[in-house]
């Protein structure tokens, strides 16, 4: 099955980055991938600094994620991991700084706009339509490509029977392509927890993203249930070129999945490699790997 997802420009990284980043620790592309051979941004926050209230949440944050990659952000709870992925997904208005998708700088990323930017998220908590069935959940995603008029939609003709006939036909795919279809029918709150995460995974698959955003994919979910779900997410970039912005606090989870690691601490970035190299880095053992993942239970900012 194939399904034809959208690309970004494919343009190395704009004069305003390269002037913020001379200088920084900045990790090269990656020799060992045809995805990583190259140097192209797709999305990058430069300088971006956020606070509340006095309280710091990131400082002075650069981050680059590549065409086609798996970029994990991990750190201890509290240094900012869901107020970055709030910040690239308009939630949050920096302080200072800004983000970049498409060749366009954004001092705030309209979230009215998010997947017509090609961007879809998922969120630590299930956000399903739990009284709808899982294809109803699934073509929900495709809401922001309804171009037929509302009387259209009431009487079922024109435009709208065919949007609504592609629509399903999509997410049947979707559902396929996550070994969902033999669900597809049943209430997505009748769903064993497992299940109802990967259906939110379709649900921002079906919207054709160009950057997908999974805050927390495999909390709460048991040994096999992550493995299966680190198995989609990967084949989902495989299959499609998505970029893969992933929270995550499963430490092996991270390391077997990613192209690159990014590491908080106190809302900073002390490192940013690939997976081989964090787990060598002595400031990262000392902010977070030391740290039992038994004690991870919130995020904290």
């Amino acid at each position: 099955m194939t399904l034809a997802f959208g690309a970004l420009g494919s343009a190395p990284f704009p004069p305003d980055i390269q002037e913020h980043l001379a200088g920084r620790d900045l990790p090269p592309p990656r020799e060992d991938g045809i995805r990583d051979a190259t140097n192209d941004a797709v999305l990058a926050l430069v300088g971006v600094t956020l606070s509340f209230g006095g309280v710091v949440a990131l400082q002075d944050i650069d981050l680059v994620a590549r065409r086609g990659e798996i970029l994990a952000i991990i750190g201890p709870n509290g240094a900012g991991k869901s107020s970055l992925i709030n910040v690239i997904s308009g939630v949050y208005r920096p302080d200072r700084g800004h983000v970049r998708l498409a060749g366009r700088a954004y001092a705030q990323v309209p979230t009215q706009k998010l997947a017509r930017l090609g961007i879809a998220r998922t969120f630590q908590n299930l956000a399903l339509f739990k009284g709808l069935n899982v294809l109803d959940n699934v073509t929900a995603g495709l809401a922001h490509k309804t171009r037929s008029s509302f009387v259209e939609q009431i009487v079922g003709l024109g435009r709208s029977r065919t949007e609504e006939i592609e629509a399903r036909n999509r997410a049947e795919r979707v559902l396929d392509f996550l070994h969902l279809s033999h669900v597809g029918e049943r209430l997505a709150g009748t769903l064993p927890y497992g299940l109802q995460k990967r259906v939110e995974l379709a649900r921002a698959l079906v919207a054709e993203p160009d950057i997908l955003l999974l805050d927390e994919p495999m909390a709460g979910m048991t040994a096999t249930e992550k493995n299966e779900m680190a198995g989609f997410v990967r084949a989902s970039r495989d299959e499609f070129g998505t970029t893969v912005v992933l929270i995550e606090h499963d430490i092996g989870v991270v390391m077997g999945l990613s192209d690159r690691v990014a590491v908080l601490d106190y809302g900073r970035k002390i490192a940013d490699d690939t997976p081989d190299e964090i787990q060598r880095d002595q400031r990262v053992i000392d902010a977070y790997l030391g740290v039992t993942p038994e004690n991870e239970d919130g995020e904290g900012i």
